[in-house]
Order: structure tokens, then C-alpha cells, then sequence
């Protein structure tokens, strides 16, 4: 009895002590990967910023640099072969960010940045919705640390995400509207703009019926008729 006492003693202790070694382990690795998702952004910002900072058409040469730090990043994890979910974000964020660094179009950064990201993916067979969210994400994430509109910001990210769906075929429209309103859920007029709909309701479609007007107290009253006009 006291030895299986102690077996099972020292079997929760296995048990805990594998649990706090796992837990140490994947705390590592989330942090390790916090660091790695912070030099992409650091990475593409500043490539980003210094490559328009060289042309005094920032609005455009915009489109085709924003275009090219997209596939190159994509261009990346297919040579690697993994990574493109986990760099998409990052690499969005370091987009928007660098062009407002250098005073550019924030919001057509935005559109450009993620269309290339959703058209990208389906090139190297990747799921195309969940890069969506991921660049969507990436994007907003940048608007709030650079002060720009969070709201305009994502109702651009999204209507680019649909957009370049859309070049891709229905199915990747479908899975790309699905995916993102868990972007903009708490976000109701973002929803609203982005995912409009259909049509009114039938409470909303039926007028309201005006009242009858209430009857003037303070006008005189004809004496000696009653309220149907007869004499009394």
C-alpha cells in the first residue's frame, strides 16, 4: 500500500515537472518568436521608408515598392518553405508602417499591401483566407502605432482582401468574407461598411405611421357643437 503510495507520488511529480518544462519550453519559443515577427516589421519598415525617401514621387513609386517587399517576403518562405502565415502580418505592419514614415498614402499602402498578400498566396498555393486575416491584421496593428484611422484603415484592409479575392474566384471571396469578420467583430461600423446588408429589414422597409394630429387646446371651440360637428 505504501508503495503504491509512493508510486503514484512520484508519478504526479513526473507529471509536473514534464508540464513546467513544456511550459518553459513553448514560453521560450513564443517569445523567440515575438523577437522574429519584430526584426520582419523593424526589417521591411525601414527598407521600406529608405526606399521611397530616394524618389520624390512617393505616391508613385509606392504601389511598385510595396508590390515588391510582398513578393519578396513570399518569395522567402517558398524558398524556406514555411513561414508565410507567420511573416504576413509582420511583413503588412512594416508596409504601412514605413510609408507613413516618410509621409506617404496610408491607406493605399494598405490596399496595395494586402491585395499583394492574398494574390501572393494563391500563387504558391497557400490558404489565401488566412493570410488575408493575417496581412488585415498586420495592417490595423500599424494604423494604431502610427496614429492613422484604425477604422478607415481596416475597411480599406478588407475591401482589398475581397477585392483580390475576387480575381482569384468565388470560393476564395467566400473564405476571405468568412475569415475576416472575426477581424472586425467589436469593430460594428467597420462590419457594417465592409460587410453591408443585403437589404432592409421588413421592420426597417414598413414606414412608420403618422399619428393623428393631437387636438389644439389652446384654439377656441365652436360653442354648441359636439366633436362631429353636429349642434348639440
Amino acid at each position: 500500500m505504501e508503495k503504491g503510495t509512493q508510486e503514484k507520488g512520484q508519478t504526479e511529480g513526473d507529471l509536473g515537472r514534464a508540464g513546467t518544462a513544456v511550459k518553459e519550453g513553448v514560453i521560450r519559443s513564443l517569445k523567440g518568436l515575438s523577437e522574429i515577427e519584430a526584426d520582419i516589421v523593424s526589417l521591411v519598415r525601414n527598407t521600406v521608408a529608405d526606399s521611397l525617401k530616394l524618389t520624390s514621387d512617393v505616391a508613385g513609386m509606392g504601389f511598385s515598392v510595396t508590390t515588391d517587399v510582398v513578393k519578396g517576403a513570399i518569395k522567402a518562405t517558398e524558398e524556406v518553405g514555411t513561414g508565410l502565415t507567420l511573416s504576413t502580418k509582420s511583413v503588412a505592419k512594416g508596409v504601412v508602417m514605413g510609408v507613413g514614415d516618410v509621409g506617404g498614402d496610408v491607406i493605399k499602402a494598405t490596399s496595395q499591401t494586402v491585395g499583394a498578400a492574398v494574390k501572393g498566396a494563391a500563387e504558391v498555393g497557400a490558404e489565401v483566407s488566412l493570410v488575408a486575416r493575417r496581412a488585415v491584421e498586420g495592417t490595423v496593428e500599424a494604423a494604431k502605432e502610427i496614429g492613422a484611422s484604425t477604422e478607415e484603415v481596416a475597411k480599406v484592409a478588407i475591401g482589398g482582401a475581397i477585392e483580390a479575392a475576387g480575381s482569384i474566384g468565388t470560393t476564395a471571396v467566400k473564405a476571405v468574407r468568412e475569415m475576416l469578420v472575426g477581424v472586425v467583430e467589436g469593430l460594428r461600423e467597420v462590419a457594417g461598411a465592409a460587410f453591408p446588408a443585403k437589404g432592409p429589414s421588413a421592420s426597417e422597409s414598413r414606414p412608420t405611421p403618422e399619428k393623428p394630429d393631437e387636438p389644439d387646446d389652446t384654439q377656441p371651440k365652436t360653442p354648441g357643437r359636439n366633436a362631429r360637428g353636429r349642434f348639440k
